[in-house]
Formats: C-alpha cells, sequence, structure tokens
C-alpha cells in the first residue's frame, strides 16, 4: 500500500495549494501531511485488517505505481466518502486492469479541489487481486461509474439503453470494449442523433441474428460516405419481440471503423421491407 502523495500543481516559495477555494493552502509539505494524517490512518488501518495474504505483497506493489495516473486520468468508479473526515471531503478512484492474465483493481483515496475538481492530494493508493479488499472502499455514496457514463453520453429518448436497461448496458459495454482508439469518441455520439432515424426508416443493410439465450437480435446499418461528421457509418442495435414482428430499441452508435460494423454482419441478411421496428416506448 502506497502512501499520501502531494499532486498539488501549484508549488511557489514552498507553498502548497491544495485547495484555495477552501483556504487549504500551506507552508509546508509536513502541514500538507499533518492536516490529512487522521484520515491516512484510518485508511492504512482499514486496508491492513482486510488485506489477503495471496494479495500483492509491498514489493509487487512498487513497479505498479504507473497504474495510479491512469486510474486518476480514467476511472472506471468515483466514490464520495463525505463522512470519512470532517474537514473534507474524501474520494475514491479505482480501476480494473489484466495484465499477464492476472485481474485486479487500482484503488486510489484522493481529495479533489473544489473548482477544478482534479486530484491535487492522494493519501494512498494500491493494487489489489480481490474484489473484497476494494469493497471496503466502495463506501457512502457512488458519484460516477461506467454504466452512468454510458447512459449519459450515449442513451437516446426512445432507447432502453436511456432507461438503465441492464441487457442493452451490457451489450453496449462489450461494444465499446471493442472500439478503435481511433474511432469516434463516446461524448460525441448524441451529435450523431439525426442518422439514427435515418438508419431505422432507410437502412442500407439490416441483419438477424438468435444469440445464445435465444434473444432474436435485428441490427439496422447505414453507410454515410460524405458524413463531414466523420460518421461513416451509423448502426442501430434492436431485439425483436417473441412471436410478433415488433423491435424494441436497445441502443445506437456512429463508427467510422468498418472492422466493428463487420462484427453487426451476422446472421440472416434481411430486406428492409420485411421489417417493421417501433421504439421501446
Amino acid at each position: 500500500m502506497k502512501k499520501s502523495k502531494n499532486r498539488s500543481k501549484k508549488k511557489i516559495q514552498e507553498i502548497f495549494v491544495i485547495d484555495e477555494e477552501k483556504n487549504l493552502v500551506f507552508d509546508s509539505e509536513d502541514k500538507v501531511f499533518n492536516f490529512f494524517a487522521d484520515p491516512i490512518e484510518k485508511i492504512e488501518s482499514r486496508y491492513i485488517e482486510n488485506r489477503k495474504k495471496e494479495d500483492f505483497s509491498d514489493e509487487e506493489q512498487i513497479p505498479m505505481e504507473v497504474y495510479l495516473e491512469e486510474t486518476l486520468a480514467e476511472p472506471d468508479e468515483i466514490w464520495l466518502m463525505n463522512e470519512f473526515f470532517s474537514k473534507a471531503p474524501i474520494h475514491v478512484f479505482m480501476k480494473n486492469f489484466v495484465k499477464d492474465g492476472v485481474v485486479f483493481d487500482y484503488v486510489a483515496i484522493v481529495f479533489l479541489s473544489s473548482k477544478e475538481r482534479n486530484p491535487t492530494f492522494v493519501l494512498s493508493h494500491f493494487p489489489t487481486k480481490f474484489k473484497e479488499t476494494a469493497d471496503i472502499f466502495r463506501t457512502e455514496e457512488l458519484i460516477f461509474n461506467k454504466d452512468m457514463e454510458i447512459k449519459y453520453y450515449a442513451g437516446l429518448e426512445g432507447d432502453s439503453l436511456s432507461e438503465d436497461d441492464e441487457f442493452s448496458l451490457g451489450l453496449f459495454g462489450s461494444m465499446m470494449r471493442l472500439r478503435n482508439e481511433k474511432d469516434i469518441p463516446l461524448k460525441e455520439f448524441k451529435n450523431f442523433l439525426d442518422l439514427r432515424e435515418e438508419t431505422i426508416g432507410n437502412p442500407d443493410e439490416i441483419w438477424r441474428k438468435t444469440d445464445h439465450e435465444g434473444n432474436v437480435m435485428v441490427t439496422f446499418i447505414k453507410e454515410n460516405p460524405d458524413n463531414e461528421m466523420g460518421a461513416p457509418f451509423y448502426v442501430v442495435v434492436t431485439v425483436e419481440e417473441e412471436n410478433t414482428e415488433v423491435h424494441t430499441l436497445l441502443f445506437s452508435f456512429p463508427t467510422n471503423d468498418e472492422s466493428l460494423v463487420d462484427r453487426y454482419r451476422q446472421g440472416e441478411n434481411l430486406q428492409a421491407e420485411e421489417v417493421s421496428q417501433e421504439s421501446s416506448h
């Protein structure tokens, strides 16, 4: 377990600015550590009490500190521990990794500046192979996770994704893991909303496939080679209700990656006029 680390970007003449808004400005690093001494001790005690013998040793954890930056930059989860420290709220950033076949969570307990909402002080950070160990810091209030991000940026009116449907979230998450790094960013998906109705109403391809659980998936694909916003393809994923030709809209997405589109070109290739589509409402 790695102890506290000062991430303040402002250090002028031994002045450490952790949070100007809250007047957390110190004239020495020792005073910064002293201010956070109580929560640091509580975190360390909680970690030691719950650490498993089979988890990463102190020596193994040292080279794994490289995962801290990515955890802070792109967390899978953020928890707010509002009651943990009376003088300031503490946040927990978590991210899941797979390295050499080993699955683990990286956990960083931090203080966020009020204005920039950036981590300015890391109280502690560590990797763990065990969900139970990470769970001891999943307390109080979950303020961010990937499902929330997906719903916010990709959930559109009329689709199941916007309604927290687990089936849709699972399929969408799988799609996101397959996307090319240079594909259209998730945060830009809603800019292509107009293409959804065009794809449903006038698709170039329609594919029907039954998955391993018996769900009949029907996918609409539209090519937009002249799209000025960089989305040559738009894909709409639906599920066909049993013994009907009614389709529930699960989710949709723009993409510039035809290899990703190819993954949805599976099953039976249908003619557009053979399928009727209806939203989930």
